[in-house]
């Protein structure tokens, strides 16, 4: 079978066996997320790629040292790697993150891409995105948050409610205030978030 046809369960057990590619694949396959998930959270991309690091160099050590356990999804168990990094962070810190409205080198909807046969439609795409961008910062961080994992991160709201520590009526809660106050912020501005 074709590596790249592999499974991430059938990935962790070749490199757990010491083929080196095979945490290669890994990591190719869900750097984006991962990033794309702590860069979200810290707004800081220096800071998100320490922080990137140290998620696959915990992921590393535990897969090497045996205790990795196939509970689910990959994926999830690396998010959620990801996330008690990020909170350790900000506890040692004492600070809370802040909303960079003007982060250029983010890209929240970069890798969603709708296939445009047109280049008029790729701009107004591009520009659907970029509103939608926007008015995505001015959410509340746990509304942020639990609408990047459920449409970005394909993740249930059941794995949203153990990423997060919340009942799955709170997650499921924050996504649809979230959705509420798009709605609202585009009926406000009266944007066209449509081709």
């Amino acid at each position: 079978m074709n590596a790249l046809e592999c499974t991430d369960k059938e990935l962790v057990e070749s490199y757990r066996k010491g083929n080196h590619t095979s945490f290669e694949l890994l990591i190719n396959r869900h750097q984006v997320r991962i990033f794309s998930y702590i860069m979200m959270l810290v707004k800081d991309k220096q800071l998100a790629d320490d922080i990137f690091q140290d998620t696959f160099i915990k992921i590393i050590r535990t897969i090497k040292n045996g205790t990795y356990k196939e509970e689910g999804k990959f994926i999830q168990w690396a998010m959620r790697i990801a996330h008690n990094l990020v909170i350790d962070h900000f506890r040692k810190s004492k600070r809370i993150p802040y909303s960079d409205v003007q982060n250029d080198n983010y890209d929240f909807l970069e890798n969603i891409g709708l296939a445009d046969p047109s280049v008029e439609q790729r701009i107004i795409t591009d520009q659907i995105h970029e509103d939608l961008r926007q008015l995505i910062t001015f959410l509340p961080e746990e509304q942020r948050e639990v609408l990047y994992l459920r449409l970005y991160s394909e993740m249930s709201f059941k794995d949203i409610a153990e990423l997060t520590n919340v009942s799955i009526n709170t997650a499921l809660g924050r996504m649809r205030y979230a959705l509420i106050n798009i709605r609202k912020m585009i009926n406000e501005k009266n944007l066209v978030l449509t081709q």
